[in-house]
């Protein structure tokens, strides 16, 4: 998801890397949960965060999508996003306590925060958003031992990866416009079986398995028999909301 932000209304100012020391350290959250409450559709799911999901609870993307994670239209895109339920707008994960079940495998958006990433160039940077976070005196931490995933220079390379890939297929999606439609639905369904849909093996590396079904993405043309073919008729119906034109 995409914002217009001005760093110096949200951030203390700085650009930061991975191997940069920052005040993100929050004392484990001892019970706070304030930021896995009313977020909306905001916690965008990857495909990465989708394949440790599922090897850590042992639930495809279709159980998923019974009552854990939901399909938002985000930057005109399909995208899946943790859900949001009961009274407090809780995140589906959190227990009884106000503690993450899924801490171990939690999304990259949850171990991310209170950083944020700014894109530009092809790359990006990371930032501390300093009113996001209810715990004062944070202490500093090491940006790549905060978000804590294996393989972190993989990981980098994938979130970058999939950023520009679906920040360019979501401009491909409104140059269509509004005569256009079914070629949108067509890549936005396409892009949701290929990346979360269809599981990818926990047998074997998840980079390489990403990086050929981008490549074979950035060299798809698209047929017409997308539709119909795998995407079921609910999908298009329940799930596709054609992209506000601007």
């Amino acid at each position: 998801m995409e914002r217009e932000i001005d760093l110096k209304e949200i951030s203390d100012g700085k650009l930061y890397s991975s191997s940069d020391m920052v005040k993100a350290d929050c004392g484990d959250c001892k019970g706070c949960s304030a930021c896995c409450q009313g977020m909306g559709s905001s916690i965008l799911l990857d495909p990465y965060d989708i394949y440790r999901l599922s090897t850590g609870t042992g639930l495809s993307f279709e159980d998923l999508l019974k009552g854990r994670i939901e399909l938002n239209m985000s930057d005109g895109l399909i995208l899946p996003n943790l859900k949001m339920a009961g009274e407090k707008e809780a995140c589906s994960f959190l227990n009884e306590e106000g503690r993450c079940s899924v801490h171990p495998f939690r999304p990259g958006f949850c171990r991310l925060f209170p950083l944020g990433r700014l894109y530009e160039n092809g790359s990006f940077q990371y930032f501390l958003q300093i009113h996001e976070c209810k715990k004062e005196n944070r202490t500093k931490v090491k940006v790549r031992k905060w978000i804590d995933v294996p393989d972190f220079g993989k990981y980098e390379k994938f979130v970058s990866d999939w950023h520009y890939f679906a920040k360019e297929m979501g401009q491909k999606i409104k140059s269509f416009g509004s005569e256009g439609q079914e070629k949108s639905k067509a890549l936005c369904l396409y892009i949701l079986k290929k990346f979360y849909m269809e599981p990818f093996d926990a047998s074997g590396d998840f980079y390489e398995q990403f990086n050929k079904r981008l490549e074979e993405a950035n060299m798809q043309q698209l047929p017409k028999e997308f539709i119909g073919e795998w995407c079921a008729p609910f999908c298009l119906s329940v799930w596709w909301q054609p992209a506000a034109q601007e």
